[in-house]
């Protein structure tokens, strides 16, 4: 990074909508109306402080809403993201290897709450587990990072290929190939190289096919059964969804990791279907006879992490 008084910082922030009470469905809950509304105040209200330290540092930053966010960014030594997991997600989607990003959690769970009004709602947030601040320590992370005293991790990403040619976004956290439909079954077949050879063909009917990184490995792949896996890792976690009556040979295969670095193949025998990225709004249409090709031969991605993963 840097001297501060040079530095550029692309400051994102996750969108807030002030309810509109629904005109043709009843009405929920005022506690869960006042709930909401309170978490858009603490949102907005760590967009304010966040934005306020910024304007006491000899810098300059650019503020921008995700949902703005549609170009790759250029140009900047730091792009700063407030809101959770999902706002510094769709940010990396934008950014190559040369930018790092520091993600600011605007309104951590609390747990005490969650256990308070579990049988009336869920109380959960954004889990921001790769934002490395809050509001109460934002100043001070950030300061560390322009002063040269914290450094970026690097972070695997999954580059995908449809037919040999790139799909143009990176995931960090996990690529998802299913039909569109979650009730249709997914007809497909995959092979992962081993030493520079072909593993044998596993034919699938399914839910679909989940890869995901070290650090999408505590996402949904951990909601489906998966296991944590190192944050420093460089190997990717795979797993079938809900296999249809696998052969006995097979079932090995079906969750398990690729650790040689080397591709993934999925051959696609359903009518249609999606790659999703990250999620459900990065997506790609595939159709039968398609071939995606899954890998980290791609460009890391540098994060500001937690504390709690650098000791």
């Amino acid at each position: 990074m840097r001297e501060s008084a040079d530095a550029y910082i692309f400051f994102v922030v996750a969108a807030t909508l002030a309810h509109e009470g629904p005109t043709e469905i009843p009405e929920p809950p005022s506690k869960i109306l006042d709930h909401l509304d309170d978490r858009c105040r603490v949102h907005k209200e760590g967009i304010h402080f966040c934005q306020n330290v910024l304007r006491r540092k000899d810098l300059d930053w650019e503020p921008v809403f995700r949902n703005n966010l549609s170009r790759p960014i250029h140009g900047v030594d730091l792009v700063v993201t407030v809101g959770g997991d999902g706002t510094l997600l769709q940010a990396s989607h934008l950014l190559d290897n040369s930018i790092p990003i520091l993600g600011v959690n605007s309104d951590p769970t609390q747990p005490e709450e969650v256990d308070r009004l579990s049988d009336e709602f869920d109380a959960t947030r954004s889990t921001g587990y790769l934002c490395a601040a809050t509001k109460e320590n934002f100043e001070q992370i950030l300061d560390k990072v322009l002063d040269g005293k914290s450094n970026p991790s690097e972070l695997v990403r999954i580059s995908a290929k449809l037919n040999g040619k790139p799909l143009p976004t990176l995931a960090l956290n996990d690529v998802l190939i299913a039909d569109p439909c979650p009730a249709t079954v997914s007809r497909f077949s995959f092979r992962i190289e081993r030493d520079g050879q072909n593993s044998c063909m596993v034919n699938c009917r399914s839910s679909g096919l989940r890869v995901c990184t070290a650090s999408g490995s505590t996402a949904a792949m951990l909601s489906a059964g998966g296991f944590p896996m190192p944050i420093s890792s460089k190997e990717l976690q795979f797993m079938v969804r809900e296999p249809i009556s696998p052969r006995a040979a097979d079932v090995p295969l079906m969750h398990g990791l690729d650790d040689d670095d080397l591709p993934i193949y999925i051959s696609w025998h359903s009518r249609e279907g999606t790659v999703y990225i990250d999620g459900s709004h990065v997506f790609f249409p595939i159709r039968h006879g398609d071939v995606v090709e899954l890998s980290t031969q791609s460009p890391s991605l540098k994060v500001y992490l937690p504390h709690c993963f650098l000791c």
